[in-house]
């Protein structure tokens, strides 16, 4: 990314503006939710105190807990479908940089095209993820391995699916459908968890994620070109090459 800081300074938007978007709806869910509730159960109306308050109350800690739980996991999907040009920009110019003859793979569809593929693929993952989410969540109630084993692996959960919407930037670029994506992630479980599930801790807090998230897919960029075996050089050889034969020529002979 240090070769790219104008394009890293625009690609910060698109996580600032869902950011905003999302903070928004969790402050009007916090203010409003209990009112939601009131209208949602009009069965309670007529129930005693406490029971009525308590009944409304742990529903509105719940609706609120699910707000929050559904925009955690959806965060980085919306904010990769917001700024869709900007990383698929960033992504190419990683990829032209590190490719051995300097170009970048293209798709060859319009941008509607890949806006459309990337939301019906986010939405399917998405889905997945929610689907787990409910599961471990069920499995939290079990004494020890609850609180002990299975917030280790929704973590790994978590990073596992990050990492298939981050490297999907690049590999839609090279027409890999979301199920041969999902096949190469399994392949290599030891890498993907070791980028994604770091990532995922980290951008449990949104603010931290929206510095994260242009970094992320450049680095989810190199995965793809690993996870193909596409021949990858180390950006420094190019100029250091140039350095040197520079050198040569400038040197007094012998």
């Amino acid at each position: 990314m240090a070769g790219h800081g104008k394009q890293y300074g625009f690609s910060l938007l698109p996580g600032l503006i869902t950011l905003v978007l999302y903070g928004a709806a969790l402050v009007a869910l916090a203010l409003w939710g209990q009112d939601l509730v009131g209208w949602a159960t009009p069965f309670a109306d007529d129930w005693a105190d406490p029971w009525q308050g308590l009944f409304r109350g742990f529903l509105t800690v719940v609706l609120f807990a699910l707000g929050l739980l559904l925009s955690v996991v959806t965060f980085t999907a919306t904010t990769l479908l917001v700024g869709q040009p900007f990383y698929e920009s960033l992504s190419e110019k990683v990829d032209r940089d590190v490719s051995p003859d300097g170009t970048a793979p293209d798709s060859g569809l319009s941008l509607a095209r890949d806006l459309w593929i990337s939301a019906r693929d986010s939405l399917r993952i998405v889905v997945r993820a929610a689907v787990w989410s409910v599961l471990l969540f069920a499995l939290g109630f079990i004494p020890v391995a609850g609180q002990t084993v299975v917030p280790v692996i929704g973590f790994m959960v978590t990073g596992f699916f990050l990492t298939e919407e981050l490297t999907a930037v690049a590999l839609q670029r090279r027409s890999v459908e979301l199920r041969e994506r999902l096949a190469l992630l399994r392949s290599r479980k030891a890498l993907v968890w070791s980028f994604g599930t770091p990532l995922g801790l980290a951008f449990l807090v949104p603010f931290v994620a929206v510095f994260l998230m242009p970094g992320a897919v450049a680095g989810a960029t190199l995965m793809a070109r690993d996870l193909l075996g596409e021949e990858t050089r180390e950006v420094g050889d190019e100029e250091s090459g140039r350095s040197r034969d520079g050198d040569q020529e400038g040197a007094p002979a012998a």
